[in-house]
């Protein structure tokens, strides 16, 4: 019963997840562009589904701070909230810029590559070639820095 429900429960969160993108209208591309163009034509909707999405949140998370594991009992392991890195701020800053390019962040797009655009589709495309290489630089550098290693080890022992 605890597996199928380790595989249920997330599957009915993003429906309700998508069902609420879909209703507060925050699947609608043009709508958070809109947003962003606070010179403009600015339209505070995404605001207000913000802040009801924080004050859903920020009392379950200080639930959830507070146990070591989930509610089916798995480990529960949050993010550290102090630590800045490089890759952190690189990769906010290539979300903030396909966001704000395109009005889409991978929550509506995927509700949006649900209706079969091809604008949807590449996005999804485009997220999951994104995802692949971030899993791949931090090896590569790894492998580089051993490479790197071995060949600073040999050259001292030669000399």
């Amino acid at each position: 019963m605890r597996a199928i429900l380790s595989y249920a429960l997330p599957v009915v969160a993003g429906l309700l997840f998508g069902f609420g993108l879909i209703l507060s209208g925050m699947s609608d591309p043009q709508r958070v562009l809109a947003f962003l163009d606070v010179f403009g034509a600015w339209n505070p909707a995404l605001a207000f589904v913000m802040g009801g999405a924080v004050a859903v949140t920020l009392p379950v998370f200080a639930f959830a701070r507070r146990r070591a594991r989930t509610l089916l009992g798995t480990p529960l392991a949050l993010p550290d909230r102090r630590t800045i890195t490089p890759n952190l701020i690189g990769g906010s800053a290539l979300f903030g810029l396909g966001w704000g390019l395109s009005g889409v962040c991978p929550g509506p797009g995927v509700v949006l590559a649900a209706t079969g655009s091809w604008q949807a589709l590449g996005f999804i495309g485009a997220m999951i070639a994104g995802m692949l290489l971030s899993d791949g630089l931090p090896l590569r550098r790894a492998a580089e820095r051993k490479t790197e290693r071995a060949s600073d080890q040999a050259a001292a022992s030669c000399g």
